[in-house]
């Protein structure tokens, strides 16, 4: 990744970018069952806030981001979070989303998060490659879990077990 391009926590600074990167993700039609992107509010409240950073480069400009949300309130899942990486299309393929994805895994491993996990449509193939790379696995595939546009879809769930936190 250039040296020119820094991660940092995500902040309401952030937030017109971030959503903007959302709505690009989610006009492709292959990154999430939503249709549009939340109001800042109604993500900053689903979101950890110390789970979610962003790639800025040099003049500030937001290349991608990471956030992780609880998966339940009950104890017994204290320890897992699911979380989403979106990346600006014009800043691919150069290793934003690697970037983004280590910071959230320091970050959830200093906070004793044992699992990370997320479901990534299978025709999302980049997604799962980099999943791959970062250490998840393929845990299996919902089949015809919900309709995005009309259409059954599936998702593939991945998730990274830590070896750090027992």
């Amino acid at each position: 990744m250039p040296s020119d391009i820094a991660v940092q926590p995500m902040t309401p600074v952030h937030a017109e970018q971030v959503l903007a990167i959302y709505q690009a993700g989610i006009d492709e039609g292959n990154a999430t069952f939503e249709t549009r992107s939340p109001t800042w509010e109604a993500f900053d409240a689903a979101k950890l806030p110390e789970h979610r950073f962003v790639a800025v480069d040099r003049d500030g400009r937001v290349l991608g981001w990471v956030a992780a949300s609880r998966v339940s309130d009950r104890c017994a899942y204290a320890g897992v979070v699911e979380h989403s990486v979106y990346v600006h299309p014009d800043a691919r393929g150069r290793g934003v989303a690697a970037r983004l994805l280590e910071a959230l895994t320091v970050s959830t491993e200093a906070a004793g998060i044992w699992t990370i996990q997320s479901g990534i449509f299978p025709e999302n193939t980049a997604s799962l490659a980099l999943h791959q790379r970062a250490g998840f696995r393929v845990i299996g595939t919902r089949e015809r879990i919900g309709r995005h546009h009309g259409v059954w879809r599936d998702v593939v769930l991945v998730e990274r077990r830590s070896p750090l936190v027992d």
